[in-house]
């Protein structure tokens, strides 16, 4: 793996650059409708949307399944107060942000079977921290009315994102996660940028 280690780092630093110079148009943040075929594409649109969702994922792998419950919790609050207007400044520079920490976190966690240590309840916490702050932007941005489709859709394909990148993750050679998390990291700061 180190002999692949520039080329990658490389690689990562062009994308970061590439998605830092081309962001406005790819964010879907503003788009989102009330059908449930847009729901089931609007977490997928986005690269700072589909990369939080591959950094929960990542940070699963890394650290603990564990981490995807709390993920959950906090779309759950998240979405619920941005739907009630709750808007916190520079919240898409936040959402990035978020990416970034969860990369960071990636590259400090170890492995580890359970969630009763205390580090692994500083991840928790970030996790659940990091996707209630994008969550908000969703609430925000989502339709009023008839949403249930919309949202139930959204719902599946982040879940199918997070959960398909813990299980690839997990059975592959812990210095893929790292290099993953260190790819969020770059990536995370390129789109806060």
């Amino acid at each position: 793996m180190s002999r692949f280690a520039p080329t990658l780092i490389a690689a990562t630093a062009s994308t970061a650059l590439a998605a830092t110079l081309f962001q406005a148009p790819v964010l879907a943040h503003g788009s989102a409708a009330a059908t449930a075929a847009e729901g089931l594409l609007h977490p997928l649109l986005g690269i700072d949307h589909l990369l939080l969702l591959i950094a929960v994922g990542a940070a699963a792998a890394v650290s603990s399944p564990w981490l995807l419950l709390w993920a959950l919790g906090g779309a759950v609050v998240g979405g619920l107060l941005g739907s009630a207007g709750l808007q916190l400044p520079a919240l898409e520079s936040l959402a990035a942000l978020a990416v970034a920490a969860l990369g960071l976190w990636g590259l400090l966690a170890q492995r580890r079977p359970g969630s009763t240590d205390p580090l692994a309840r500083v991840g928790a916490a970030l996790t659940s921290a990091a996707v209630l702050v994008h969550a908000l932007l969703h609430g925000l941005e989502a339709p009023a009315t008839g949403a249930v489709g919309w949202w139930l859709m959204a719902l599946i394909s982040s879940v199918a994102v997070c959960g398909g990148t813990t299980l690839l993750l997990r059975r592959l050679p812990v210095a893929v996660s790292r290099w993953t998390a260190a790819g969020l990291l770059l990536l995370g700061l390129g789109l806060a940028a």
